[in-house]
């Protein structure tokens, strides 16, 4: 498939995909001249002619490419949606990426990208910590298909992270390296390129082994990972991509023949997004950078704040990341910005996290992130509550661990909370 031209002009001036949320990959007159996509609540859809029907089964199905003159056309919502299609368009502007596809939420597009690429006897590779969610279907649910998984820890030398794989006793069916970097709660980084020489050591000539990156944390501002080799990029659209706490979907990009696969097995396994849930992306997006630029800037105070303040034994932020630090390489070749997640230890253990939480008053006890509205929970006891205690004491996730997710609002009122929860501990 060739590679579509995304780079819109005014003259000789790229526009740039902030300007191009507003309208990339759809036209007014399309729509009896609305400027906003319509929303397409629609299941299914009219063919012209019946040959119309048999042609765009075929195309869907991978049986034939369209010939000259022939264009995909759609069919019933499970497999395509104009909502869908405008949004898959426009994701691929900010990471530059060939193909995109949409997803009920985050999880259903990790679960789906892994199943249609590893089978019975496969290894999945992945970095630890994970989001609660993914850890659980990694370790309790996949092996129950035959998918063996292993984690390896964020910060692993790549002696350590080749070691494990080697004494795994599965390194002969390595299938596909998953890595979330900032991983969650840590905010530790994983080195994307350091990976990708990994999967082609351990690439075979009947098998070139994919380096899957969940982005979600800094999503497609403040990192590339398709620019620093990875094959594929996962996004939770529930978190920045959708930024207002209203919305839950997932994201894949990359190369058309590797999305594809996993945008096959989304039609039959109906793990696809909905219109209405799509044209609010839609709506999203149009405020992506601005929201994550606030988002940003409001948690470097936020840190600085925390850092100073007495009760707290360490704070988790990349703003953080120094020099001496071990992950300094990394963050400089990687992050364009530190985000708007903050992990802290509050000196103590649950009870005083758990009564620091109960005096917030702008904050809301809460899970997610990337929302407008400011969050704080608890990751022992909520987000990864199921992953097993001596595996959060491995990967750093105290009982005294508190998450925030930093919204909009004005940063000294953000901060003028923190502090009467303090003095309420």
């Amino acid at each position: 498939m060739a590679k579509k031209e995304r780079k819109v002009k005014i003259g000789d001036k790229v526009i740039r995909p902030e300007s191009l949320m507003m309208s990339y990959g759809y036209k007014p007159e399309w729509s009896e001249g609305a400027i906003k996509t319509p929303i397409f609540q629609t299941a299914t859809f009219s063919f012209k002619k019946a040959k119309d029907g048999k042609a765009f089964f075929e195309f869907a199905l991978g049986e034939r490419e369209p010939g000259p003159g022939e264009s995909t056309g759609l069919i019933y919502s499970r497999i395509n949606n104009p909502d869908v299609e405008i949004l898959e368009d426009r994701l691929t502007l900010w990471d530059d990426a060939e193909s995109c596809a949409m997803f009920a939420s985050g999880m259903a597009s990790i679960a789906t990208t892994v199943l249609a690429y590893c089978g019975p006897g496969d290894l999945l590779y992945h970095s630890e910590p994970l989001y609660g969610g993914t850890e659980y279907l990694f370790k309790e649910v996949l092996p129950r298909f035959g998918i063996h998984t292993i984690g390896f820890c964020a910060g692993a030398t790549r002696e350590e992270i080749e070691g494990h794989l080697d004494n795994s006793g599965h390194a002969n069916r390595l299938r596909m390296i998953l890595v979330e970097t900032p991983a969650n709660p840590t905010n530790a980084l994983v080195d994307i390129e350091e990976c990708v020489d990994i999967a082609k050591k351990y690439s075979r000539s009947d098998w070139n082994v994919p380096v899957v990156v969940d982005n979600t944390f800094l999503g497609p501002l403040f990192q590339k990972p398709l620019e620093h080799g990875a094959h594929m990029v996962i996004y939770s659209a529930t978190k920045y991509l959708g930024g207002h706490s209203d919305v839950i979907g997932g994201v894949l990009l990359g190369p058309a023949d590797l999305v594809e696969p996993v945008r096959g097995l989304r039609s039959f396994i109906g793990t696809m997004s909905s219109p209405m849930t799509c044209w609010l992306l839609l709506r999203s997006l149009e405020t992506l950078k601005l929201r994550m630029t606030c988002q940003n800037k409001n948690a470097r105070y936020v840190a600085d704040f925390l850092a100073d303040h007495p009760k707290v034994e360490k704070v988790h932020y990349l703003g953080n990341i120094t020099e001496d630090h071990p992950q300094y390489h990394i963050y400089k070749k990687q992050c364009l910005g530190d985000g708007g997640v903050i992990s802290f230890d509050i000196k103590g253990g649950e009870r005083e996290a758990f009564e620091w939480l109960d005096a917030l008053k702008l904050f809301h006890i809460a899970v997610s992130l990337g929302g407008t509205e400011s969050l704080a929970q608890h990751p022992a006891a909520m987000t990864h509550s199921d992953v097993k205690p001596e595996d959060r004491a491995k990967q750093g996730i105290g009982d005294n661990m508190i998450r925030l997710s930093i919204g909009v609002e004005h940063p000294d009122d953000l901060i003028a909370d923190l502090k009467q929860a303090f003095d309420a501990v």
